[in-house]
Protein backbone atom coordinates (compact mmCIF):
# COMPACT_ATOMS: atom_id res chain seq x y z
CA UNK A 1 0.00 0.00 0.00
CA UNK A 2 1.20 3.60 -0.77
CA UNK A 3 1.22 4.44 3.00
CA UNK A 4 3.23 1.69 3.96
CA UNK A 5 6.37 2.89 1.56
CA UNK A 6 9.23 5.07 2.73
CA UNK A 7 9.31 8.43 2.23
CA UNK A 8 12.36 10.32 1.24
CA UNK A 9 13.75 12.14 4.49
CA UNK A 10 13.01 15.52 3.69
CA UNK A 11 13.92 16.70 7.60
CA UNK A 12 17.53 15.77 7.63
CA UNK A 13 19.94 18.28 7.56
CA UNK A 14 21.59 19.65 4.45
CA UNK A 15 25.50 18.72 4.72
CA UNK A 16 28.04 21.26 3.90
CA UNK A 17 29.30 20.91 0.14
CA UNK A 18 32.18 18.24 -0.08
CA UNK A 19 34.49 17.59 -2.84
CA UNK A 20 34.95 21.08 -3.73
CA UNK A 21 38.41 20.84 -6.13
CA UNK A 22 37.00 17.31 -7.65
CA UNK A 23 33.67 19.17 -8.82
CA UNK A 24 35.56 22.16 -10.00
CA UNK A 25 38.25 19.68 -12.09
CA UNK A 26 34.86 17.63 -13.49
CA UNK A 27 32.88 21.01 -14.07
CA UNK A 28 35.72 22.64 -16.09
CA UNK A 29 35.61 20.77 -19.70
CA UNK A 30 32.28 21.96 -20.45
CA UNK A 31 33.19 25.40 -19.63
CA UNK A 32 36.11 25.34 -21.68
CA UNK A 33 34.66 23.48 -24.46
CA UNK A 34 31.33 26.27 -24.91
CA UNK A 35 34.28 28.73 -24.10
CA UNK A 36 31.64 30.29 -21.31
CA UNK A 37 32.66 33.73 -20.13
CA UNK A 38 31.50 34.95 -16.89
CA UNK A 39 31.26 38.89 -16.52
CA UNK A 40 30.94 40.00 -12.69
CA UNK A 41 28.50 42.79 -11.73
CA UNK A 42 28.54 44.87 -8.18
CA UNK A 43 30.43 41.78 -6.73
CA UNK A 44 33.54 43.18 -5.25
CA UNK A 45 33.69 42.48 -1.35
CA UNK A 46 31.21 40.00 -1.88
CA UNK A 47 31.56 37.19 0.62
CA UNK A 48 29.13 34.14 2.22
CA UNK A 49 26.37 34.16 3.33
CA UNK A 50 24.33 34.90 0.36
CA UNK A 51 21.15 33.73 -1.87
CA UNK A 52 22.29 33.10 -5.23
CA UNK A 53 19.06 32.91 -7.89
CA UNK A 54 20.05 31.14 -10.75
CA UNK A 55 17.96 30.79 -14.29
CA UNK A 56 18.13 27.12 -15.44
CA UNK A 57 17.86 26.19 -18.99
CA UNK A 58 20.24 23.40 -18.69
CA UNK A 59 22.69 21.13 -16.93
CA UNK A 60 25.27 23.27 -17.46
CA UNK A 61 23.99 25.76 -15.44
CA UNK A 62 25.29 23.82 -12.38
CA UNK A 63 28.79 24.39 -13.77
CA UNK A 64 28.60 27.70 -14.10
CA UNK A 65 27.34 28.41 -10.93
CA UNK A 66 30.20 26.03 -9.38
CA UNK A 67 32.94 27.98 -11.19
CA UNK A 68 31.02 31.64 -10.50
CA UNK A 69 30.91 30.87 -6.33
CA UNK A 70 34.51 28.98 -6.35
CA UNK A 71 36.63 28.91 -3.61
CA UNK A 72 33.19 29.09 -1.26
CA UNK A 73 31.02 26.57 -0.16
CA UNK A 74 27.37 26.25 -1.95
CA UNK A 75 24.37 24.49 -0.97
CA UNK A 76 21.81 23.50 -4.07
CA UNK A 77 18.17 22.89 -4.24
CA UNK A 78 17.71 19.94 -6.30
CA UNK A 79 14.26 18.20 -7.54
CA UNK A 80 14.22 14.47 -5.86
CA UNK A 81 14.51 12.46 -9.54
CA UNK A 82 17.96 14.43 -9.33
CA UNK A 83 18.78 11.97 -6.36
CA UNK A 84 17.49 8.92 -7.92
CA UNK A 85 20.38 6.01 -7.25
CA UNK A 86 23.13 8.58 -6.22
CA UNK A 87 21.15 9.90 -2.99
CA UNK A 88 24.32 9.31 -0.81
CA UNK A 89 26.11 11.22 -3.03
CA UNK A 90 24.35 14.47 -3.84
CA UNK A 91 24.03 14.98 0.30
CA UNK A 92 27.31 14.63 0.57
CA UNK A 93 27.93 17.13 -1.95
CA UNK A 94 25.19 19.34 -0.45
CA UNK A 95 22.38 18.92 -2.19
CA UNK A 96 19.12 19.41 -0.98
CA UNK A 97 15.77 17.98 -2.24
CA UNK A 98 12.66 19.04 -2.91
CA UNK A 99 9.79 18.29 -4.40
CA UNK A 100 8.75 20.60 -7.40
CA UNK A 101 5.71 23.38 -6.71
CA UNK A 102 5.08 22.37 -3.28
CA UNK A 103 5.19 25.30 -0.21
CA UNK A 104 7.78 23.32 1.90
CA UNK A 105 8.20 25.21 5.02
CA UNK A 106 11.45 22.25 5.69
CA UNK A 107 12.98 23.69 2.97
CA UNK A 108 12.75 27.32 4.35
CA UNK A 109 14.13 25.64 7.30
CA UNK A 110 17.47 24.12 5.26
CA UNK A 111 18.20 27.18 4.11
CA UNK A 112 18.51 28.95 7.10
CA UNK A 113 21.15 26.64 8.14
CA UNK A 114 22.88 26.63 4.88
CA UNK A 115 22.71 30.57 5.80
CA UNK A 116 23.79 30.75 9.23
CA UNK A 117 26.78 28.52 8.86
CA UNK A 118 28.12 31.00 6.55
CA UNK A 119 27.68 29.28 2.69
CA UNK A 120 26.17 30.38 -0.24
CA UNK A 121 22.20 28.58 -1.43
CA UNK A 122 21.72 28.15 -4.89
CA UNK A 123 18.04 28.18 -6.24
CA UNK A 124 16.76 27.92 -9.19
CA UNK A 125 13.42 29.78 -8.77
CA UNK A 126 12.20 28.87 -12.19
CA UNK A 127 11.96 25.51 -10.48
CA UNK A 128 12.25 23.69 -14.74
CA UNK A 129 14.36 24.51 -17.35
CA UNK A 130 12.60 27.06 -19.54
CA UNK A 131 10.82 25.79 -22.13
CA UNK A 132 11.80 27.79 -24.94
CA UNK A 133 14.96 29.67 -23.72
CA UNK A 134 12.96 32.83 -22.01
CA UNK A 135 11.83 33.82 -18.19
CA UNK A 136 9.64 31.10 -16.37
CA UNK A 137 7.03 31.88 -13.79
CA UNK A 138 8.75 33.05 -10.62
CA UNK A 139 7.18 32.79 -6.94
CA UNK A 140 6.33 35.84 -5.15
CA UNK A 141 7.62 33.99 -2.46
CA UNK A 142 11.39 34.55 -3.53
CA UNK A 143 11.16 37.87 -2.40
CA UNK A 144 9.56 37.08 0.75
CA UNK A 145 12.47 34.46 0.99
CA UNK A 146 14.48 37.44 0.67
CA UNK A 147 13.34 39.68 2.79
CA UNK A 148 13.32 37.22 5.53
CA UNK A 149 16.82 36.18 5.72
CA UNK A 150 18.40 39.49 5.67
CA UNK A 151 21.71 38.58 3.64
CA UNK A 152 22.55 39.62 -0.11
CA UNK A 153 20.52 38.43 -2.77
CA UNK A 154 23.16 37.49 -5.99
CA UNK A 155 22.02 36.55 -9.55
CA UNK A 156 23.02 34.22 -12.26
CA UNK A 157 21.97 34.76 -15.79
CA UNK A 158 23.55 32.42 -17.91
CA UNK A 159 23.15 32.88 -21.95
CA UNK A 160 23.29 30.14 -24.61
CA UNK A 161 22.22 27.29 -22.52
CA UNK A 162 18.91 26.89 -24.17
CA UNK A 163 20.14 26.96 -27.55
CA UNK A 164 23.03 24.91 -26.86
CA UNK A 165 20.65 22.30 -25.41
CA UNK A 166 16.92 23.15 -25.96
CA UNK A 167 14.77 21.03 -23.10
CA UNK A 168 13.06 19.25 -26.06
CA UNK A 169 16.25 18.55 -28.21
CA UNK A 170 19.19 18.41 -25.52
CA UNK A 171 21.87 16.99 -27.18
CA UNK A 172 25.06 19.33 -27.17
CA UNK A 173 24.55 21.46 -30.13
CA UNK A 174 28.31 22.85 -29.77
CA UNK A 175 27.43 26.61 -29.19
CA UNK A 176 30.58 28.53 -28.64
CA UNK A 177 30.82 31.44 -26.32
CA UNK A 178 27.96 30.94 -23.39
CA UNK A 179 27.48 33.53 -20.90
CA UNK A 180 26.79 34.33 -17.61
CA UNK A 181 26.86 37.57 -15.52
CA UNK A 182 26.51 37.16 -11.96
CA UNK A 183 25.40 40.59 -9.99
CA UNK A 184 24.67 41.53 -6.66
CA UNK A 185 21.04 42.55 -6.90
CA UNK A 186 20.82 43.21 -3.20
CA UNK A 187 22.64 43.91 -0.37
CA UNK A 188 21.42 43.28 3.07
CA UNK A 189 20.66 46.95 3.78
CA UNK A 190 19.25 47.12 0.39
CA UNK A 191 16.87 44.49 1.21
CA UNK A 192 16.04 46.58 4.47
CA UNK A 193 15.07 49.76 2.71
CA UNK A 194 12.71 47.52 -0.02
CA UNK A 195 9.21 46.01 0.45
CA UNK A 196 8.74 42.54 -0.60
CA UNK A 197 6.70 43.29 -3.74
CA UNK A 198 9.89 45.77 -4.72
CA UNK A 199 12.07 43.31 -4.06
CA UNK A 200 10.08 40.81 -6.47
CA UNK A 201 9.68 43.53 -8.91
CA UNK A 202 13.46 43.67 -9.26
CA UNK A 203 14.17 40.28 -8.79
CA UNK A 204 11.93 39.91 -12.49
CA UNK A 205 13.52 42.88 -14.08
CA UNK A 206 16.66 40.75 -13.43
CA UNK A 207 15.40 37.72 -14.57
CA UNK A 208 14.21 38.78 -17.95
CA UNK A 209 16.67 36.84 -20.74
CA UNK A 210 15.92 35.11 -24.22
CA UNK A 211 17.93 32.78 -25.32
CA UNK A 212 17.21 32.89 -28.86
CA UNK A 213 17.10 36.63 -28.98
CA UNK A 214 20.57 36.10 -27.59
CA UNK A 215 22.04 33.91 -30.41
CA UNK A 216 20.80 36.22 -32.94
CA UNK A 217 22.26 38.93 -31.23
CA UNK A 218 25.72 37.58 -30.88
CA UNK A 219 25.28 36.23 -34.69
CA UNK A 220 26.06 32.70 -33.75
CA UNK A 221 25.10 29.53 -36.02
CA UNK A 222 24.13 26.25 -34.99
CA UNK A 223 25.05 23.76 -37.78
CA UNK A 224 23.47 20.59 -35.35
CA UNK A 225 21.50 19.30 -38.64
CA UNK A 226 18.85 18.16 -36.01
CA UNK A 227 17.81 21.01 -34.59
CA UNK A 228 14.43 21.23 -35.14
CA UNK A 229 13.94 17.43 -33.79
CA UNK A 230 10.90 18.09 -30.72
CA UNK A 231 10.30 21.34 -31.48
CA UNK A 232 6.52 20.15 -31.75
CA UNK A 233 6.93 19.54 -28.00
CA UNK A 234 6.73 23.69 -27.14
CA UNK A 235 5.17 24.75 -30.60
CA UNK A 236 2.26 22.01 -30.86
CA UNK A 237 -0.45 24.42 -32.38
CA UNK A 238 0.02 25.44 -35.92
CA UNK A 239 -0.40 29.69 -36.64
CA UNK A 240 -1.83 28.58 -40.30
CA UNK A 241 -4.57 26.05 -39.55
CA UNK A 242 -5.23 26.91 -35.72
CA UNK A 243 -4.78 22.73 -35.47
CA UNK A 244 -3.21 21.37 -32.09
CA UNK A 245 -1.25 18.44 -31.31
CA UNK A 246 -0.54 18.02 -35.78
CA UNK A 247 2.96 19.79 -35.54
CA UNK A 248 5.91 17.76 -36.13
CA UNK A 249 9.63 18.61 -36.12
CA UNK A 250 12.45 16.68 -37.67
CA UNK A 251 15.99 17.98 -39.31
CA UNK A 252 15.84 21.16 -40.00
CA UNK A 253 11.85 21.35 -40.63
CA UNK A 254 8.71 22.04 -38.83
CA UNK A 255 5.39 21.03 -40.56
CA UNK A 256 2.12 20.97 -39.73
CA UNK A 257 -0.18 17.22 -41.04
CA UNK A 258 -2.96 19.23 -40.91
CA UNK A 259 -2.92 22.11 -43.82
CA UNK A 260 0.92 21.30 -44.84
CA UNK A 261 2.23 23.93 -43.74
CA UNK A 262 6.18 24.44 -42.97
CA UNK A 263 9.01 25.82 -41.62
CA UNK A 264 12.69 26.26 -42.39
CA UNK A 265 15.07 26.01 -38.81
CA UNK A 266 17.34 28.57 -39.83
CA UNK A 267 21.22 28.23 -37.86
CA UNK A 268 20.54 31.34 -36.26
CA UNK A 269 17.56 29.96 -34.50
CA UNK A 270 14.91 31.98 -36.68
CA UNK A 271 11.84 30.05 -38.17
CA UNK A 272 11.33 30.96 -41.93
CA UNK A 273 7.95 30.09 -43.70
CA UNK A 274 8.52 27.60 -47.08
CA UNK A 275 5.28 26.50 -47.87
CA UNK A 276 0.85 26.13 -46.74
CA UNK A 277 -2.14 24.47 -48.13
CA UNK A 278 -4.09 26.34 -50.96
CA UNK A 279 -6.54 29.39 -49.06
CA UNK A 280 -4.98 28.58 -45.46
CA UNK A 281 -3.41 32.09 -45.31
CA UNK A 282 0.26 32.84 -44.22
CA UNK A 283 0.76 32.88 -40.17
CA UNK A 284 2.22 35.86 -38.73
CA UNK A 285 5.92 36.83 -39.83
CA UNK A 286 6.31 37.39 -36.07
CA UNK A 287 6.68 33.90 -35.25
CA UNK A 288 9.43 33.70 -36.98
CA UNK A 289 11.27 34.41 -33.43
CA UNK A 290 10.26 31.18 -31.81
CA UNK A 291 9.27 32.82 -28.55
CA UNK A 292 6.87 34.73 -30.11
CA UNK A 293 4.82 31.42 -31.09
CA UNK A 294 5.13 29.96 -27.94
CA UNK A 295 2.87 33.31 -26.45
CA UNK A 296 0.67 32.84 -29.33
CA UNK A 297 -0.20 29.61 -27.94
CA UNK A 298 -0.30 31.28 -23.95
CA UNK A 299 -2.83 33.53 -25.69
CA UNK A 300 -5.22 30.68 -27.09
CA UNK A 301 -4.87 29.01 -23.75
CA UNK A 302 -5.99 31.99 -21.94
CA UNK A 303 -8.99 32.52 -24.03
CA UNK A 304 -10.09 28.76 -23.32
CA UNK A 305 -9.76 29.69 -19.61
CA UNK A 306 -11.10 33.17 -19.73
CA UNK A 307 -14.50 31.36 -21.35
CA UNK A 308 -14.71 28.67 -18.87
CA UNK A 309 -13.89 26.20 -21.88
CA UNK A 310 -10.42 24.33 -20.77
CA UNK A 311 -10.88 20.76 -20.05
CA UNK A 312 -8.60 18.12 -20.62
CA UNK A 313 -9.03 14.11 -19.91
CA UNK A 314 -7.59 10.78 -20.54
CA UNK A 315 -6.26 7.45 -19.48
CA UNK A 316 -2.57 7.91 -18.04
CA UNK A 317 -0.14 5.57 -17.08
CA UNK A 318 1.34 6.52 -13.32
CA UNK A 319 4.74 6.28 -11.62
CA UNK A 320 5.18 7.30 -7.92
CA UNK A 321 8.99 8.29 -6.88
CA UNK A 322 8.25 8.55 -3.03
CA UNK A 323 11.62 7.78 -2.32
CA UNK A 324 15.21 8.42 -4.48
CA UNK A 325 15.81 4.49 -4.63
CA UNK A 326 13.37 3.60 -7.90
CA UNK A 327 10.06 4.38 -9.44
CA UNK A 328 7.12 2.63 -8.38
CA UNK A 329 4.42 1.60 -11.17
CA UNK A 330 1.01 3.00 -10.40
CA UNK A 331 -0.51 1.01 -13.80
CA UNK A 332 -3.26 2.92 -14.95
CA UNK A 333 -5.35 5.94 -13.45
CA UNK A 334 -7.92 8.63 -15.03
CA UNK A 335 -6.18 11.87 -15.47
CA UNK A 336 -8.19 15.12 -15.82
CA UNK A 337 -6.97 19.19 -16.05
CA UNK A 338 -9.75 21.86 -16.27
CA UNK A 339 -11.01 25.22 -14.38
CA UNK A 340 -10.91 23.27 -10.80
CA UNK A 341 -7.35 21.94 -11.16
CA UNK A 342 -5.99 18.95 -11.62
CA UNK A 343 -7.61 15.35 -10.31
CA UNK A 344 -6.11 11.92 -10.99
CA UNK A 345 -7.70 8.87 -9.50
CA UNK A 346 -6.60 5.17 -9.68
CA UNK A 347 -5.97 1.98 -7.85
CA UNK A 348 -2.37 0.46 -6.33
CA UNK A 349 -2.87 -2.93 -4.84
CA UNK A 350 -6.41 -3.24 -4.62
CA UNK A 351 -6.56 0.14 -2.58
CA UNK A 352 -8.28 3.19 -4.32
CA UNK A 353 -6.06 6.48 -4.55
CA UNK A 354 -7.30 9.77 -5.53
CA UNK A 355 -5.19 13.23 -5.88
CA UNK A 356 -6.24 16.57 -6.29
CA UNK A 357 -4.99 19.85 -7.05
CA UNK A 358 -6.94 23.38 -6.83
CA UNK A 359 -5.82 25.67 -10.04
CA UNK A 360 -5.90 28.54 -7.21
CA UNK A 361 -3.19 26.55 -5.41
CA UNK A 362 -0.43 26.13 -7.99
CA UNK A 363 1.17 28.94 -10.17
CA UNK A 364 3.30 26.42 -12.31
CA UNK A 365 3.83 22.80 -13.32
CA UNK A 366 6.31 20.82 -14.14
CA UNK A 367 6.62 18.69 -16.79
CA UNK A 368 8.95 16.38 -18.89
CA UNK A 369 9.51 15.29 -22.77
CA UNK A 370 10.59 12.19 -23.50
CA UNK A 371 11.65 11.59 -20.04
CA UNK A 372 14.73 9.59 -19.20
CA UNK A 373 14.57 8.91 -23.03
CA UNK A 374 12.10 6.06 -22.27
CA UNK A 375 8.66 6.87 -20.78
CA UNK A 376 7.51 9.44 -23.07
CA UNK A 377 6.31 13.28 -22.26
CA UNK A 378 4.77 13.54 -18.79
CA UNK A 379 3.24 16.27 -15.92
CA UNK A 380 5.10 16.05 -12.55
CA UNK A 381 2.31 16.03 -9.71
CA UNK A 382 3.91 16.91 -6.06
CA UNK A 383 2.72 16.90 -2.36
CA UNK A 384 5.18 17.26 0.47
CA UNK A 385 5.38 13.65 0.36
CA UNK A 386 4.98 12.11 -3.24
CA UNK A 387 5.90 13.28 -6.62
CA UNK A 388 3.56 11.54 -9.69
CA UNK A 389 4.53 11.19 -12.95
CA UNK A 390 1.52 11.28 -15.30
CA UNK A 391 1.83 10.20 -18.64
CA UNK A 392 -1.16 10.52 -20.96
CA UNK A 393 -1.88 7.46 -23.52
CA UNK A 394 -4.58 6.68 -26.26
CA UNK A 395 -4.85 10.84 -27.05
CA UNK A 396 -4.12 13.51 -28.38
CA UNK A 397 -2.15 16.11 -25.97
CA UNK A 398 0.17 18.47 -24.90
CA UNK A 399 2.21 18.72 -22.01
CA UNK A 400 3.43 22.07 -23.01
CA UNK A 401 -0.41 23.61 -23.12
CA UNK A 402 -1.42 21.61 -19.74
CA UNK A 403 1.62 23.97 -18.32
CA UNK A 404 0.22 26.77 -19.94
CA UNK A 405 -2.93 26.11 -19.01
CA UNK A 406 -2.01 25.51 -15.26
CA UNK A 407 -0.11 29.17 -15.04
CA UNK A 408 -3.20 30.85 -17.14
CA UNK A 409 -5.31 29.12 -14.25
CA UNK A 410 -3.85 30.56 -11.40
CA UNK A 411 -3.55 33.79 -13.24
CA UNK A 412 -7.14 34.04 -13.98
CA UNK A 413 -8.23 33.18 -10.22
CA UNK A 414 -5.74 35.30 -8.44
CA UNK A 415 -6.36 38.32 -11.05
CA UNK A 416 -9.93 38.65 -11.02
Amino acid sequence: MLESIPRFDMKRAPMRMHLRPILWIATKPSLLLHRNRLTRVRTEGLKPPYILLCNHNAFMDMSVAIRATSPHRVNFIVAIDGFIGREWLLRFIGCICKRKFTNDLQLVRHIKTVLSRGDIIAIYPEARYSLCGTTAVLPDSVGKMAKLFKVPVVTLITHGHHVNSPFFNLPDHKVRGTEAVMTQLFTREELEALSVPEINEKIREAFVYDDYAWQKEKGIRITYKNRAKGLEKILYQCPVCKTEYQMHGEGTALKCASCGAEWFMTELGELEYRKGSSGSGLPNPDFSHIPDWYEWERLNVRREVESGKYAFSCDAVVRALPNAKRFLELGKARFSHDVRGFHLSGSYEGEDYSLEIPAQDLYSVHIEYEYLGKFGDCVDLNTLTDTLYVYPEDCLFSVTKIALATEELYRYYHEA
